[in-house]
This record gives structure tokens, sequence and C-alpha cells, in this order.
């Protein structure tokens, strides 16, 4: 893992991203406005002793210094109030900002943190339809469904790669893709050595599909937001290069903010699709966040 971030790191940012993954990672949550206005909730939790702190991308969203008990316990939390949720994780759905008449697509959709986002942005209304294919993890997509309000959601139990059966075509498109994590060293510390390259390799061929059937199933002018919880480029800027350079009539959509480090172009030695600057990398040295990257890409008209 070290070496790999070595290549397209170097040996300083590498040994600023290893300090930075030993440190833990600030509580954060993601206020719900579809039942409570942020100012409310904000009094409440500081009623009971909790101090809350805006940031900036987010907002509806808070970090929690010090939490003088478990966030996940207050009559607030039970009442779907907020979502607990990190910082970079909130970004995909705010980023791809479906309005309420679209057809909007959560492709990998539990336990659904980034499906209620979408659910928020669009106040309650359209049509948002969410795919889960492991079925033991459906009841907490449900669980959370219920618990924030959610009523313009629809559950689909199916592989996503299949999505192009259903012949739906859609407006907006998350695809959260699977990974093998590697940025969430700050929250399981036991990442640095579950993983190996044989695993990259794996989750990389299921985002290469995923990502095709996503891209098949967008109406032209229609955005896919593709992100992941890895700095890996093998499951990133590379899964994205392969798939884009075997279709035509798509882009790389330059986002409105900075969030994060420009997406590599070269890597490995390797030169990469030069729209790929557009894509954004988070780090947790740079950016106190998870890993994280995001990617939106645009069928053209």
């Amino acid at each position: 893992m070290i070496e790999r971030y070595f290549q397209f790191l170097g040996e300083n940012q590498t040994k600023q991203l290893l300090d930075a993954n030993e440190k833990s990672l600030t509580p954060s949550i993601r206020v719900n406005t579809i039942k409570i206005e942020k100012e409310i909730l904000k009094d409440r939790l500081e009623s009971k002793g909790f101090k809350l702190e805006p940031i900036d991308w987010i907002p509806y969203g808070f970090k929690i210094r010090n939490p003088p008990f478990n966030l996940g316990s207050t009559h607030e939390y039970l009442q779907g109030y907020y979502y607990l949720q990190s910082i970079a994780p909130m970004l995909p759905a705010l980023i791809l900002n479906p309005i309420p008449g679209d057809i909007v697509i959560d492709m990998c959709a539990a336990p659904g943190g980034k499906a209620t986002h979408l659910a928020q942005i669009l106040n309650n209304e359209g049509n948002l339809i969410l795919i889960e294919r492991n079925q033991k993890r459906i009841a907490a997509l449900e669980t959370n469904l219920l618990r924030m309000g959610i009523i313009n959601s629809i559950i689909i139990n199916d592989d996503a790669v299949n999505l192009p059966k259903i012949k739906i075509k859609a407006d907006k498109i998350l695809l959260d893709a699977p990974c093998t994590g590697e940025g969430l060293i700050r929250q399981d510390p036991s990442r640095k050595k579950s993983k190996q390259m044989k695993d990259i390799n794996k989750m990389s061929i299921i985002q290469k599909n995923l990502l095709e059937s996503g891209l098949n199933s967008l109406k032209p002018g229609g955005n896919l937001l593709y992100s992941t919880c890895s700095i890996a480029p093998e499951e990133n800027e590379i899964v994205i290069n392969e798939v884009l350079n075997s279709l035509s009539g798509y882009e790389i959509g330059q986002l409105q903010h900075t969030y994060g480090e420009n997406g590599l172009t070269e890597v490995y030695g390797k030169s990469l699709r030069e729209d790929l600057k557009y894509s954004q990398r988070l780090y947790p040295h740079l950016h106190d966040t998870i890993g994280f990257y995001i990617c939106m890409i645009k069928k053209l008209q």
C-alpha cells in the first residue's frame, strides 16, 4: 500500500497521510431539513451539551466537538432529525444536486446515507430509485428511510449491473461504488492490513461494470456522480479512464467548487485522460476528512 502511495503522492505527503490516518475523525451530522430547521436542531443539541461547528461545504452540516454522549442515542436522532455522516460522503448528493422533476437513481443505496440526502435535496418529491444488491443490507436502508421520513423512494433488490435491463433512463445517477475502503483507515485501522492487491483488482472489475451500466442508463444531458471511499487510482481514475475510453458520448464535468486536490492525469508512469483533472481527491492529511474520490460524468446531448 505504502509503495503505491510513494508513486502518486511522493515521500513527504505519504508520511503526512500516514500520520493523519492515526488521528481520530471529528464526528459530524447532516441535519434532515425535511423534518427540522438546522438552527432549531442546533439549539436543541447545544442545550444537551453538544458543541456544534458549521461545515463550510455543507449548509446543513455540523462537526460535533467532544460529544458528551453517543450521538446515536438522542431523541433527535431517533426522530430522524439528523444523520450521522462523515463530511466527505455528504458531498456526492450535494454535487449531483437533483431537482424534484428528475428521475434519480442511487445504484448502491444501503445503508442510506446518500439516499436520504438525495431525498432531502429533492424535498421528498420526485422519483428516487434505490438499488441494493445485498438483501441483508436492505433492512438498514428501510430503517433509515423510515426514520428520516422519506416518502419519494422505491427500493429494488438487484445488482445494479442489471440496471439497463430495467429500461429506466435517469436524469441523475449516484454511483457510490463498492471499494476496498482504503480511505477509511481513520475510522477502521484494520484496513491497513485487511486488503491486498488482489482485492483492489477484484473491486476495479466490479466498479467498471457498474459504471458502464450506470452510464448506459443516463438520459442525454444527464449526469452520473462516481465516488468511492478509496484513494487508490486503480479504483478511481483508472476505472473511469478505461470505461470512458471504451465508450463515446461522455465527458468529465468541471465542478462548481474545488473540494480537494485535482484528480490524477498520470499515474504509475502512464498518462490518463486530461479531463480527469476535473475530478477531486480528498485526503486526511490535507482536508481532515476520510480519503475520498469524486468524479462527475456527463452524457452529451
